[in-house]
């Protein structure tokens, strides 16, 4: 049977089954939704890779627009033949996800990280069908493809305060190279965190180089900024607001003597809050209650990855901040256009 007869025979059935669905149970209406709903749900990462190599008609290799179909992969894309350099390309050609096969999963991928419930690795593979492995990959891929999430220009009465998020080397072999060779593998600056948890050396209270600053700041019109900053000195708090805080704003932090130098170098009205009962809101309008709302927002967010490798922790800010501000569908087309 040709492959017209087959196309044809599907049409037929097709029409036979809308014709069908008057009949059908209110049960079976319910049950077809579902499926129907499952089913696109899977389709919409073809259909975004479809609408980009429409829209980007010319060739990835010699960038012209002339072309034919050339058959489909295992996966369903739609190649194509270029009429000039007669090499063939799909819509992932050039792409970071260029060779992926499960698109629909790779989206699903996306549309849990962009959840207000993002599961951790181990549990969304186990979810998926996949392994742990690919699941960090692809979460890398996709961090590292999405645009930046902190803005730059802040205005009007603009918060700021820091929290603080526990140095981590997870993943690395500084301990095991250094017990199995000595000579040539030098100490860690630190024990590892199990050594201070089991007692058999007691951690210092309060902060410590091992606690990383990431500073925090708001205004009244929703822009952000979280970023891991070196230390709380004056001059660091100098470099990370100076060029975002204008010198018209009302700045509004704790007592921290760096932001007190800060708005005292560029005169900036300063108020100073407090976290005991009655001075935590100054002249009925200034506090930082929205960058402490945004911190335990944070804590919920991170506290089912056990503490992230420091060196992937910019990722896990901007993956935080992301989450309000792109929807799955766009993030997808965003790592289509990242080449």
């Amino acid at each position: 049977m040709s492959l017209k007869q087959t196309r044809n025979i599907s049409q037929h059935a097709f029409r036979e089954f809308l014709n069908r669905i008057i009949h059908l149970t209110p049960r079976q209406i319910e049950d077809l939704l579902s499926r129907t709903h499952d089913v696109r749900q899977r389709r919409a990462a073809l259909a975004e890779i479809e609408t980009r190599t429409e829209q980007e008609r010319k060739c990835p290799y010699c960038s012209e627009d002339g072309r034919q179909k050339w058959g489909q992969t295992r996966t369903g894309v739609q190649r194509y033949r270029c009429d000039c350099c007669l090499r063939t390309y799909s819509g992932l050609t050039g792409t970071q996800i260029c060779g992926l096969h499960r698109h629909d999963l790779f989206l699903e991928v996306i549309r849990n990280m962009l959840s207000d419930t993002p599961l951790s690795c181990r549990k969304l593979a186990a979810r998926l069908g996949l392994t742990k492995d690919t699941i960090w990959r692809w979460r890398m891929i996709i961090l590292e493809s999405l645009a930046e999430a902190c803005d730059k220009d802040f205005s009007g009465v603009v918060e700021v305060d820091e929290t603080y998020q526990r140095e981590s080397r997870k993943g690395s072999r500084e301990w095991a190279n250094h017990a199995a060779n000595s000579n040539q593998h030098p100490a860690p600056p630190r024990p590892q965190w199990y050594v201070y948890r089991s007692g058999r050396i007691k951690m210092a209270r309060g902060l410590s180089q091992w606690q990383i600053p990431l500073l925090t700041v708001m205004d009244r019109g929703g822009r952000r900024l979280f970023a891991p900053i070196a230390n709380r000195r004056n001059r660091t708090i100098e470099i990370a607001l100076a060029p975002i805080v204008p010198d018209d704003a009302v700045l509004c932090s704790d007592g921290m003597r760096a932001y007190r130098a800060f708005c005292k170098k560029h005169s900036l009205t300063h108020y100073e809050v407090s976290n005991k009962p009655g001075k935590r809101v100054v002249a009925g309008a200034f506090h930082i209650q929205n960058v402490n709302a945004l911190h335990a927002r944070y804590d919920a967010f991170i506290r089912p990855f056990c503490g992230p490798a420091t060196k992937y922790l910019h990722r896990y800010l901007r993956w935080f901040l992301l989450r309000a501000k792109i929807k799955p569908e766009a993030a997808f087309r965003s790592i289509l256009a990242a080449a």
